[in-house]
């Protein structure tokens, strides 16, 4: 999930100070129509970059009308709140109709820091987790927009800043248990986190990672997203306008997840053949015998039309025997798999013990091809994120391994490959009319891939 966040995503200066000034006439105007609306806005910032969180607390801020709103920063509860229930500070800070109210870390990072601080067991944490769920759910079904951020560096830069606060905490600030247990084992402490943002999900609240080692990158991105909620709050944005589009994809120099993907990689065609046979023999190994020893598996392709996964499925299929896997090509769904529930067919074709399946394209469907071509309202491919990992994590709780693979291609590539298919006469039947017309949605599915992976990448069943 974090690996979203871990892009190098900059934005420039020259876009971003010729955008700004549009951006901040825009937020002060939604906040002057807030006035009148009815309803309240909750912005939780949190993070592992606390400098991060603040600076960008401080910035919207400065943004906006401080007439219409409070910022809140949640440190160790004082006598007063000891005294009380946890949340009681919290609902004592909620804002009023037509005001903002800026909280800084509050519940979500309490939560996460007694688990870091392992002043919380893992059942406690559970707890922990429902309980936010439910208080975030009685704010919005009271009508309160609550945009959340988490705010993530990559490692390498992480731990050079908690390493700066702990040698001069005179010039950077305190340091923590909390910086202490990340700093101890950074790997651990991003699995809690991600594990928390994942329990913390919903379609109505969801979480909008940001990268924020860029500060304009960081800024930006909060500000735009926040506008989106506010104007669609109010009515006057829809799925697809442009502020939407703009918070929901990031930055005017946006950086999507496959930008990261080397398209230069490279096997020459000898080693290839030989590494090839030799990681069939070793799958033909594993699975031979067919019975409740061999590995149980749920293998997921999904990728850009041309990007080779019938060939990859082909040459994997071709190591094991087969009376051991199905192949399961998804295509629209018929009338009775359309009277159900989008999972359920999925559903009716996970192995029993001992046996592969492989998905040629997947339930992923949801959140990909019905997203952008408008099948599903965006309340219901913003859910399908939360159903797609509670489906996988069952999978996985019964012995199933789960591997999902993106196969990535360029435009260019597609293109070049659509060609030769038209060509290559047994090779005709692949491109359609439907192949083209996707090509000029490169973009939308671009962003809804990365936003998928962003997701529903999780430590479970991550994307490959």
């Amino acid at each position: 999930m974090l690996e979203a966040a871990e892009l190098g995503a900059k934005l420039k200066k020259a876009t971003y100070e010729q955008r700004l000034p549009q951006l901040r006439a825009d937020l002060i105007q939604a906040q002057q129509d807030l006035r009148s609306a009815g309803f309240s806005v909750i912005v939780l910032i949190a993070g592992d970059d606390h400098r991060g969180c603040h600076a960008a607390i401080n910035t919207l801020n400065e943004w906006l009308d401080p007439r219409g709103i409070r910022v809140h920063v949640f440190e160790d509860p004082t006598q007063e709140e000891a005294e009380r229930p946890v949340y009681w500070r919290y609902w004592r800070a909620l804002p009023a109709a037509g005001r903002i109210g800026i909280f800084s870390g509050a519940w979500m990072f309490r939560a996460v820091a007694d688990r870091l601080c392992k002043r919380t067991r893992e059942a406690e944490f559970d707890v922990a987790l429902e309980r936010i769920r439910r208080f975030e759910g009685e704010l919005a079904d009271a009508g309160t927009l609550v945009v959340k951020f988490w705010l993530h560096q990559p490692e390498k830069p992480a731990v050079a800043e908690l390493e700066k606060v702990r040698e001069h905490p005179e010039r950077y600030g305190a340091f923590g248990r909390t910086d202490q247990a990340m700093l101890d084992d950074f790997t651990r402490s991003m699995k809690v986190v991600e594990r928390s943002l994942r329990e913390t999900e919903s379609a109505a609240i969801p979480w909008h990672l940001v990268e924020s080692t860029d500060k304009r990158h960081r800024d930006w991105t909060i500000a735009a997203t926040l506008l989106a909620a506010l104007q669609r709050h109010l009515g006057r944005g829809a799925a697809g306008d442009p502020a939407a589009a703009t918070a929901w994809y990031g930055t005017p120099d946006h950086c999507s997840i496959l930008d990261t993907v080397d398209l230069a990689q490279h096997l020459d065609k000898d080693d290839y053949r030989k590494l090839l046979a030799k990681r069939q023999r070793k799958i033909r190994k594993l699975t031979l015998g067919h019975n409740a020893a061999s590995p149980t598996a749920v293998l997921v392709f999904e990728g850009w039309d041309a990007a080779g996964k019938g060939g990859v499925i082909r040459r994997l299929c071709a190591a094991i025997d087969a009376p051991c896997y199905d192949v399961v090509p998804i295509a629209a769904p018929s009338d009775e798999e359309r009277a159900h529930h989008y999972l359920w067919r999925f559903w009716r074709h996970i192995p029993r013990r001992g046996h592969i399946t492989v998905f040629d394209r997947s339930w992923y469907g949801r959140v990909l091809v019905e997203r952008v071509e408008g099948f599903a309202r965006e309340d219901e491919w913003r859910r399908a994120y939360a159903e797609i990992t509670d489906f996988e994590e069952q999978l996985v709780e019964a012995g199933i391994a789960v591997c999902k693979f993106w196969l990535h291609i360029d435009r260019d590539e597609q293109l070049a490959r659509f060609e030769a298919r038209e060509q290559t006469p047994f090779k005709r039947y692949k491109i359609t009319e439907e192949d083209y017309r996707n090509r000029e949605q490169w973009p939308a599915y671009e962003q809804a891939v990365n936003d998928m992976i962003a997701h529903t990448s999780s430590e479970f069943a991550p994307w490959h």
